[in-house]
């Protein structure tokens, strides 16, 4: 099955929300007070996730705000250089900085980032910096859940929301949690169930879910009911190397498998899926194949140092799924 999407319109993606600079550990298999080199790049979930569409050939756009300084500058040209519209990336004028995130490869097992949020720029977007003839030119806006953890951002993304709704946009809410970015857990299931209640696709890791409902365990049959009352039309549950399962509104599940690999972070392969699991539906691929696309992106992903530069093209992903269907292939043939 299919999903479908308005055409006609000069962008397939635009992403709201935040863009900072990832410090990559150079040096692994060591804790970071042992850490001497980081190597840096552009990071931030929505970020990570239209850099990998673009990447993937699609046309993507970004609204967002970053700082007036080197570290903004270097976001913009990044994203610029790899085909993303930056006309709607706003600059502070008001002094404040580019979230950093440093982060710790001790092992593919042990993998954290200490992140610098402290009054960051992309939280500081205002709703009067959301452009309605901007986002209705495009097929979908991507929101995810950290731009809902301040205001102004989070009237901002509320408003986004709004006039992509009133344009026939498509709705797709990254749930993207960062403990770090909130108040209270009560704080964030209120506001990403509010954005979830409005999304069109909804997609996010057994954890993420749990966090949103407020729930200790959650199960997938309770998500699914709670959010088909809504607007949700597809509901993607990513479960690790158990693999995704994609819910859509008319009752069928699709499950995709996860592809096994040398693992090298762990950081990175939730905007790697996304980006790869939105091309393939907008391409017009089966569901059940956009699962395989989204599960072979994260697999490259978190097999290389970074994760934005990482983000791999339609060839290195339909390579991969080839390689991993023919292998199966062989080894149903071995065992009959």
């Amino acid at each position: 099955m299919k999903y479908e999407f308005s055409t006609e319109r000069e962008y397939d993606i635009i992403a709201i929300g935040r863009a900072c600079i990832d410090l990559n550990a150079t040096e692994y298999n060591r804790p970071m007070e042992e850490t001497m080199t980081f190597t840096k790049y552009v990071g931030g979930s929505p970020a990570n996730i239209v850099i990998g569409s673009a990447k993937l050939g699609l046309k993507a756009g970004f609204i967002g705000k970053i700082s007036d300084d080197q570290h903004g500058r270097f976001i913009e040209q990044y994203m610029r250089s790899v085909g993303i519209d930056t006309s709607n990336i706003v600059v502070d004028k008001e002094g404040h900085k580019t979230g950093l995130a440093f982060t710790e490869i001790k092992s593919p097992e042990e993998c954290s980032i200490l992140m610098y949020r402290q009054d960051v720029a992309d939280l500081y977007l205002a709703p009067s910096e959301v452009n309605e003839d901007y986002i209705k030119k495009s097929k979908i806006l991507l929101v995810s859940g950290t731009a809902l953890s301040k205001s102004p951002s989070r009237e901002a993304v509320l408003k986004a929301i709004s006039l992509a709704k009133k344009h026939d946009v498509k709705v797709v809410f990254e749930l993207d949690y960062r403990p770090y970015s909130w108040n209270s857990s009560e704080e964030t299931a209120v506001y990403c169930s509010l954005v979830a209640e409005q999304a069109d696709v909804v997609i996010g890791t057994r954890d993420e879910y749990d966090v949103m409902e407020n729930k200790a365990e959650g199960k997938n049959e309770d998500t699914i009911n709670y959010l088909f009352n809504h607007s949700p039309e597809l509901i993607v549950i990513k479960h690790g190397v158990e693999g995704s399962y994609a819910y859509i509104k008319s009752g069928e599940t699709f499950k995709g498998q996860a592809y096994l690999t040398k693992v090298l972070k762990t950081f990175g392969a939730g905007d790697s899926y996304a980006s790869a699991f939105l091309y393939a539906l907008i391409s017009g691929k089966e569901i059940e194949t956009a699962l395989k696309y989204g599960s072979a992106s994260a697999s490259i992903v978190v097999s290389k140092h970074s994760s934005s530069e990482a983000m791999p093209t339609v060839a290195e992903i339909e390579q991969l799924i080839g390689e991993r269907s023919l292998t199966e292939t062989i080894q149903l043939e071995v065992r009959n």
